[in-house]
């Protein structure tokens, strides 16, 4: 058993990965970890574990959880993984961060973008981007996993193959990406109260979103050069999910047909990316509460564009699954161990 701690294991992507971790057959959860909440029984934080879980929430040391555990999930905000990791530590245990700490590898554009301090640049060049679907055989063999984001999982795994086979111009991509509350996280703020989103739907972040580094990162990868993406999230009043709609010109001779070889050719055998077929759309609703990412496109005759459509679970792909797909790939599990749950459609 795969003996594991959730530092932050009462935000959304913690709870996330706890209903997901109980039914894991091969993992024993042994630290919840709660700044807010220490000594208190974790079921009475989230209802839905009564008589689940009988634990209590524990405090962040992280020295400690490392006697512990074989792997510790840093459900986190940003600059608390950055400010704990340590050579000793990632001697003792594996490290899946689910904040952005690890994820830019470049620190004074983590500074830029996030405005802290990066206090642990010496662990970038070794921290893994953990997309599975890009970068499997690198996650087996890493001490320190750098979880993607929601936005960009989905804006990446729905665009990365028309860039890397050379289908669309990199040059002119506009990424319009919608996301439910929860990835606002669970912390008061005003803008987030019931009566602030429902009802509604706004822009946020224009022009200035932190994931887009992270996005032009992996998409300058797939291009062999560096990138400028437009992206430009949404909040809707929705509890989870992110739909991604991308346009992008077509280059030189691409078809409907080449794209769509390019899309299977990137994931015909991947478990988790399940490529649409003709005239059918993304839909939140039919990868909700699941580790699926759908993708679609269409291909628009008249403008010379390619509208591709991606959508998934903002705290299962997009974070607590997509964290549980990484670690099943650290300690040679089968991938979809304790992710195969159907998507649910209301």
């Amino acid at each position: 058993m795969v003996k594991v701690g959730i530092i932050g294991s009462t935000g959304y992507a913690g709870a996330e990965l706890v209903r997901i971790l109980l039914n894991h057959p091969d993992a024993e959860i042994v630290w919840y970890g709660s700044r807010s909440y220490i000594e208190k029984p974790y079921a009475e934080v989230y209802g839905n574990f009564f008589e689940l879980v009988e634990d209590r929430c524990l405090d962040d040391n992280l020295d400690l959880l490392a006697e512990k555990a074989d792997v510790i999930f840093t459900a986190t905000p940003q600059g608390f993984c950055a400010g704990k990791v340590s050579e000793g530590l990632l001697q003792k245990a594996k490290v899946v961060d689910l904040s952005a700490d690890f994820r830019i590898k470049d620190a004074a554009r983590y500074e830029e973008w996030y405005g802290i301090h990066h206090p642990t640049p010496e662990f970038l060049p070794e921290a893994v981007y953990g997309l599975p679907e890009l970068n499997r055989e690198a996650v087996k063999g890493a001490r320190l996993i750098a979880n993607p984001g929601c936005y960009p999982t989905c804006s990446i795994l729905s665009l990365y193959p028309l860039v890397n086979a050379g289908l669309i111009d990199p040059e002119r991509i506009v990424i319009d990406a919608k996301s439910g509350t929860t990835g606002a996280g669970r912390g008061a703020k005003i803008p987030n109260l019931y009566c602030e989103v429902n009802e509604t739907i706004k822009a946020y972040g224009v022009a200035v979103h932190r994931h887009t580094p992270e996005i032009e990162d992996q998409l300058s990868i797939a291009a062999g050069r560096p990138l400028l993406v437009q992206f430009t999230p949404h909040l809707v009043p929705m509890n989870r999910g992110i739909l991604v709609t991308a346009y992008a010109d077509l280059a030189p001779g691409a078809t409907a047909e080449k794209i769509r070889a390019a899309y299977e050719a990137a994931y015909e055998k991947e478990p988790f990316v399940r490529v649409l077929p003709e005239g059918r759309v993304a839909e939140t609703r039919y990868v909700r509460g699941s580790n699926y990412a759908d993708v679609g496109f269409c291909v628009d005759g008249r403008t010379g564009r390619v509208i591709v459509m991606g959508a998934i679970d903002n705290i299962g792909k997009g974070a607590a699954g997509q964290a549980v797909q990484n670690m099943n790939l650290l300690f040679g599990l089968p991938e979809t161990e304790g992710l195969l749950t159907v998507p649910m459609s209301v």
